[in-house]
């Protein structure tokens, strides 16, 4: 079995680009991907799961095939440049992977927003705080003290991590461009309906499962990265191992719980507790059994979090490689051999 060198490549150069650039800052698509979603909702809301189920179905398949042709026309772009020259590898594909990669994760933008929610909770700024952390959670923060916020930010890094980073590192490991494009499809979309309010209890709930099974496997790889990334941030494997198991199970969410029980876990704090979404209670467990946040425990997250992404893209890079490399066609000079 042979090693693709190329593709794993492409992933971690998505990843780079990540982090050293963060988001595009014009001409998003995922933000278009968002404006077109709440556009087609206008048009085809109604409160039923079937309605709901349909529409997620065609918005996460239009782009999952644009990602593939886009994809394709890079690969016959570059076989038309080498004409009758031999090329190692697919580098056309590998870079429409790696620029598909790049737009779909969020870790910079993540980490950027928690810490300055952070800081302007160290300078008093509680308000400022509220509106800034609108970006990271849809949570009702008007009423949020200190604590809350540092909270709030730490479980949106906890949970964003696997959602914004690991997934979508993972979903292109195992499905390349298309992957990539599907996951971060589904978990926009997850974010706009997927909620448990009196509009999309029917409408959100395909949108809310088909992201509870895309995020299953990544939610459990950042919750065990966490753990073994622990003594990073001066945490103990085991404690947050045992976090994760003890209390994970509990949340509401299959996939967020466990990684929030994991940071919480590392980071010697403890996190959940109930919270509100317009104005609705939401009653939300404990995770983990120490202090309540500060506002530096949100800089150990951050860490926590870029650890545990640079890990997941270095193993789902090598994923790539080898299951690329097991499809890959056998050329005529190894059969030779």
């Amino acid at each position: 079995m042979s090693f693709d060198r190329g593709s794993g490549v492409a992933l971690l150069a998505g990843y780079t680009a990540d982090l050293l650039l963060g988001d595009p800052r014009r001409w998003h698509p995922v933000a278009g991907f968002g404006r077109t979603a709440a556009s087609v909702e206008r048009v085809a809301y109604a409160p039923s799961r079937l309605r709901g189920a349909v529409v997620v179905a065609i918005l996460v398949a239009l782009p999952a095939l644009a990602a593939e042709l886009l994809a394709r026309a890079a690969s016959r772009a570059r076989q038309k440049a080498l004409g009758n020259r031999a090329s190692h590898g697919d580098l056309g594909r590998n870079l429409a992977l790696a620029a598909l990669t790049w737009v779909a994760l969020g870790g910079r933008s993540l980490r950027r927003e928690a810490r300055g929610v952070c800081e302007l909770v160290q300078c008093g700024e509680l308000e400022r705080a509220r509106v800034a952390l609108r970006a990271l959670c849809g949570r009702d923060a008007a009423e949020l003290d200190a604590e809350q916020l540092c909270r709030a930010a730490i479980e949106s890094l906890a949970e964003n991590s696997s959602d914004a980073v690991v997934g979508a590192l993972l979903w292109g490991a195992i499905a390349g461009p298309a992957g990539v494009a599907a996951y971060r499809a589904a978990n926009t979309l997850d974010a706009m309906i997927g909620h448990r309010s009196e509009r999309y209890t029917q409408y959100g709930w395909a949108a809310a499962r088909l992201d509870d099974a895309l995020g299953w496997p990544a939610a459990r790889i950042t919750a065990a990265l966490a753990c073994l990334a622990a003594p990073l941030v001066h945490g103990s494997p085991r404690t947050a191992l045992a976090t994760a198991r003890r209390d994970g199970p509990a949340h509401p969410s299959p996939n967020a719980g466990r990684v929030e029980a994991a940071f919480a876990g590392a980071l010697g704090v403890s996190l959940g507790g109930p919270l509100a979404y317009d104005g609705r209670i939401d009653p939300r467990p404990r995770l983990g059994s120490g202090r309540t946040p500060r506002a530096e425990d949100v800089h150990r997250a951050a860490r926590l979090s870029l650890a545990v992404s640079a890990a997941a893209a270095v193993a789902c890079a090598a994923i790539r490689g080898v299951l690329v490399g097991a499809t890959a066609p056998t050329t005529t000079a190894e059969h030779a051999r």
